[in-house]
């Protein structure tokens, strides 16, 4: 982070601070948290998360973000668990009751008049341990409570000078984002990523395709979003002129969280000449793969090859590795290297679960190409489907579902049947409205078995207004039941 006091850092819609101006804050908020044993941050899309975040790892104190969306339950649960020493929060931002018992301090992230000038501040006391925790940050608690992900430092420097490898990222890049605070890609990638770059951050509060298209205008180089958003920039492009040379402009287009459809990557390039590069990372293990940008082929439906220091293999059922590169074989991600978490906070038989020796077990199944990029066909738990004694991955399902015009959105589902195993079914959300113009169960069933194989077509089709997703835009399969179709 040692750059010019006066070059750009973050912006917040209106409000900024430069390098200096950050060193001033983040240092003044860092003396008053230093010693704590750990400090939580209402992490909101505003200058004071950043603030917070930069402060906590100056202080070397561990970090607990928080979505300010949690519900009451869940958030009892975490700070029971974390047990945060102070809360750190944007001055008249009201906080839950659960966390009014908390000591609070209040960020500020108003720059004075006179910055200082030179780098960021070093806190009094030795320099943290790269193994040190930096931040502890929570799973989406799909299957039990969330549980806390103890980050340590070398791991968030680890991937983010990894991502920076991959996507020539440097100092003269400006990234706009309007993701989340809480979590990996919107924080550590998105925040602490230009940082360390010693680049620039904008930041939109809330995503919006004129958003998107005022600053990649008034240069910004580089996008972060998820499939969601992407979704919405190339369904907005044909009537868009502005939105098409913004797009074109920019040096790299990033999506992850979860698969970008194949229409989506199609209609951005064909619009724009640019390409949408995919990578894969989880809390846990934060960045594992990515599409290199110094790679000339077209990548849609690939996360890439592993980032330097991340190895990665594949295990099938039984454990064992699988050594087919051939596009096909399915197998369980693991990964290893000094991108991984340290364990998850006070869960030893969950961390010690969560291994297989020394590799982490990601419970995502993908395949991978001939030359070792990686494509992702779902989670173990929800997206190996299991039919006729075939295994079936439910993502390449979706790619075929949403190569059909009629078919805006889809999730597809393995359910108990007893002649096949399981039977694949198929969530859609139709491009039109009206159910008289929508695709017929026949229509698209026929569509997936002509694009991939008959085994693989969908047994039954169910329609729905909308696909629930959670904060990110992953779609929650395990909300999906037949009580939810719209028909």
């Amino acid at each position: 982070m040692r750059t010019s006091p006066g070059r750009p850092a973050l912006r917040f819609g209106e409000r900024a601070l430069t390098y200096g101006q950050l060193a001033d804050t983040a240092g003044a908020l860092a003396a008053r948290i230093g010693g704590a044993p750990r400090v939580a941050l209402w992490a909101t899309p505003t200058l004071e998360t950043a603030v917070g975040t930069v402060a906590a790892l100056l202080a070397g104190v561990p970090v607990v973000p928080l979505n300010p969306k949690t519900g009451e339950r869940e958030l009892a649960h975490i700070l029971a668990d974390s047990a945060p020493a102070l809360v750190l929060a944007a001055a008249g931002d009201e906080l839950p009751a659960a966390l009014r018992a908390v000591e609070r301090i209040d960020i500020n992230a108003t720059a004075t008049a006179t910055a200082p000038t030179g780098p960021l501040p070093v806190p009094a006391g030795p320099e943290p341990e790269p193994a040190a925790p930096a931040m502890i940050v929570y799973t989406s608690g799909t299957t039990g409570p969330p549980k806390g992900a103890v980050l340590p430092r070398r791991a968030i420097a680890a991937s983010l000078d990894a991502v920076a490898d991959a996507w020539e990222w440097t100092g003269d890049d400006v990234l706009v984002h309007g993701l989340p605070l809480f979590h990996v890609h919107g924080l550590i990638i998105g925040v602490l990523g230009p940082l360390r770059r010693g680049g620039a951050l904008r930041h939109l509060g809330r995503f919006s395709v004129d958003g998107v298209a005022r600053e990649l205008a008034d240069g910004g180089t580089m996008l972060f979003g998820v499939p969601t958003m992407y979704h919405r920039l190339a369904e907005s492009l044909d009537g868009d002129p502005a939105l098409v040379k913004a797009l074109a402009g920019a040096r790299l287009l990033v999506s992850g969280s979860a698969a970008l459809p194949l229409p989506d990557h199609t209609r951005i390039t064909t619009a724009t000449g640019r390409r949408v590069v995919e990578r894969y990372g989880m809390t846990e293990t934060l960045m594992n793969t990515s599409v290199r940008v110094d790679d000339p082929r077209p990548r849609p439906g690939s996360v890439g090859v592993p980032l330097p220091g991340v190895e990665l293999r594949l295990v099938d059922e039984a454990g064992a590795a699988v050594a087919a590169y051939d596009g096909e074989t399915i197998g369980e991600i693991q990964v290893r290297g000094t991108n991984l978490f340290s364990g998850y906070l006070n869960r030893p038989e969950a961390t010690a679960a969560a291994f297989d020796g020394d590799w982490f077990r990601t419970g995502d199944m993908a395949v991978r190409d001939a030359d070792g990029a990686v494509r992702i066909v779902g989670r173990k738990a929800t997206d190996l489907i299991k039919s006729g004694g075939y295994k079936i991955g439910a993502g390449e399902i979706e790619n075929a579902l949403l190569d059909h015009p009629g078919v805006r959105e889809a999730a597809v589902t393995g359910e108990p049947d007893p002649d096949l195993g399981e039977r694949v079914v198929a969530w859609i959300v139709p491009a039109d409205a009206d159910p008289g113009a929508r695709p017929s169960p026949e229509e698209l069933e026929a569509h997936v078995a002509r694009q991939l194989s008959p085994h693989k077509r969908p047994r039954e089709v169910r329609f729905l207004d909308a696909l629930p997703r959670n904060d990110m835009g992953k779609i929650m399969k395990r909300a999906l039941s037949a009580g939810a179709a719209g028909s």
